[in-house]
């Protein structure tokens, strides 16, 4: 089923309800919503000749606009290729020119045209009308499978050029049935914001808010700011959201220096990167049981475990400690494992890599049969992360396998070592990576932002590492940082760390 029958649905049953908003105002009823959806669609038709199962790739900043041509690409049935507004403009061509979009649509990205493939055309929302504005609308979306492809979501491109992975239309079924079940009910008196940017994990989270009518709200500013979401969530009422970690540590310091607890938050579903103990901790004691976690990946899109409130805010079961520092169990829609390299089970307990399977996983990577054979396995998903299963089906992650260090013989997992490090006080963040040695093979370093301007001394931190983790596994070299690297999603990235290693 074409997902902007879910839209035309909410139209039909609530056309009144506030839809689109850009901070406090109203942009858009349903019925204008899905009515601009329907025009969108027909002028990339009638203009730029799109048909169904066409790629149409979107290079903008979050607007209300944005959603409107989500749903235009649909309705004509279409497959949206949206692309992280951040990246530079020659990364931003590559996707283009791989995913064979037909049309890019972007925001005043002027230095995206002359990059283009020849048989790609651009539309600037700047420049020219809005697509649907003088067009005729489509009466109805066009008819799609469910094996039909909706999205074609392109990784980061930490470890190399970014890889399209396909997400079919019952893919993005699957994941928003699971929402419902095993991360958050979603009201119609709800406001999902939108932060982080639509093109990843917090555009996928808008179907489950179409299908319910709830409001579609994006920031003045555009994207993230602590202090303006802390003034906005009050005002809005119910607010819902999708924040990487590092998003949370950021609004956990504004909420500090303004006093606010959380007023008019709902739930903040994080996910996207490591959500260490302490910060977790911290933000629960902050705000209260506003907080869900999900592990997923574009592969399968928020859709492989999550943890929920009550796990989270939980103090008084035995293993709460450990279950605040896993992921959770898996969702309704996937089965999870931990296997050796050779596939076997691993027993409760055991460290190795997390393979999935279920509706929610990708037909695979676009245009590359290589990879997709190489990440798909007998049905089965090899999502390259490594973790444990306890007796309960919780999954604690440890590393990227890529990212585990191999030192005399035995794996040491940076995550537990950035744990460690991170309940010292005057650490505010940390990245653990592996160092060439020549006696060990390789040993543990660690790259460290302190909490105020003077650095601790690797002395202290060595002490403390001591009452925390095993001997071997402390770090053999501090280095002291401003900040540390991150992607367009705020992950860290141990690649550059790696690199600037290397010059030291």
């Amino acid at each position: 089923m074409n997902l902007a029958e879910w839209l035309v649905r909410t139209a039909t049953r609530r056309p009144d309800a506030p839809a689109l908003m850009s901070g406090e105002n109203l942009v858009a009823t349903y019925a204008q919503f899905a009515a601009g959806a329907a025009r969108t669609g027909a002028m990339l038709v009638s203009r730029y000749g799109i048909e169904p199962g066409d790629h149409v790739a979107i290079f903008m900043k979050n607007s209300p606009a944005y959603l409107e041509l989500l749903y235009g690409i649909w309705f004509c049935g279409a497959v949206a290729v949206p692309i992280n507004a951040k990246l530079h403009a020659r990364e931003a061509a590559y996707i283009v020119e791989h995913s064979g979009s037909r049309v890019v649509v972007v925001s005043g990205a002027d230095e995206l045209r002359p990059l283009l493939p020849a048989q790609c055309a651009f539309h600037d929302l700047e420049a020219e009308a809005a697509l649907g504005a003088n067009s005729d609308a489509l009466s109805a979306p066009v008819p799609r499978s469910c094996d039909d492809l909706a999205w074609l979501f392109y990784t980061s491109g930490t470890t190399g050029k970014p890889k399209g992975v396909m997400l079919t239309n019952a893919n993005l079924h699957a994941m928003t049935y699971a929402y419902f079940v095993d991360v958050d009910d979603v009201l119609s008196a709800d406001a999902a914001v939108y932060a982080a940017p639509l093109s990843h994990g917090a555009g996928l989270y808008n179907f489950m808010h179409v299908l319910r009518g709830s409001r579609h709200v994006i920031p003045a500013s555009g994207g993230f700011d602590a202090q303006e979401l802390c003034a906005l969530a009050p005002k809005l009422g119910s607010v819902t959201m999708f924040a990487a970690p590092t998003m949370i540590s950021r609004l956990l310091a504004a909420a500090r220096q303004t006093g606010c607890s959380g007023e008019g938050l709902r739930t903040i579903v994080y996910g996207g990167g490591p959500m260490y103990l302490a910060d977790i901790e911290a933000a629960t004691a902050q705000f209260g049981a506003r907080f869900v976690q999900i592990y997923g990946q574009g592969e399968c899109p928020m859709a492989l475990t999550s943890l929920p409130r009550g796990d989270i805010i939980d103090r008084q079961h035995p293993c709460w400690r450990e279950r605040l520092a896993s992921v959770g169990t898996a969702q309704s829609c996937v089965r999870i494992r931990i296997v050796s390299p050779d596939g076997e089970d691993k027993a409760p307990g055991e460290i190795g890599e997390i393979i999935a399977s279920g509706s929610p996983v990708m037909k695979g990577y676009w245009n590359n049969p290589a990879a997709t054979a190489q990440s798909i396995k007998d049905g089965w998903l090899w999502t390259g992360d490594m973790g444990s299963l306890d007796e309960d089906g919780y999954l604690t992650l440890r590393d990227r396998s890529k990212d585990v260090i191999i030192s005399g013989g035995t794996n040491i997992y940076p995550r537990e070592v950035e744990e460690a490090l991170l309940t010292h006080p005057a650490v505010a963040e940390v990245s653990v990576i592996g160092r060439v040695s020549v006696e060990w093979g390789e040993e543990v370093v660690a790259f460290v932002v302190a909490v105020g301007p003077d650095a601790p001394a690797a002395a202290d931190l060595d002490a403390h590492c001591r009452t925390q983790i095993a001997g071997f596994k402390r770090p053999k070299a501090y280095f002291f940082e401003t900040e540390l690297p991150k992607n367009n999603y705020g992950k860290v990235l141990k690649t550059t760390l790696r690199e600037q290693l290397s010059g030291l």
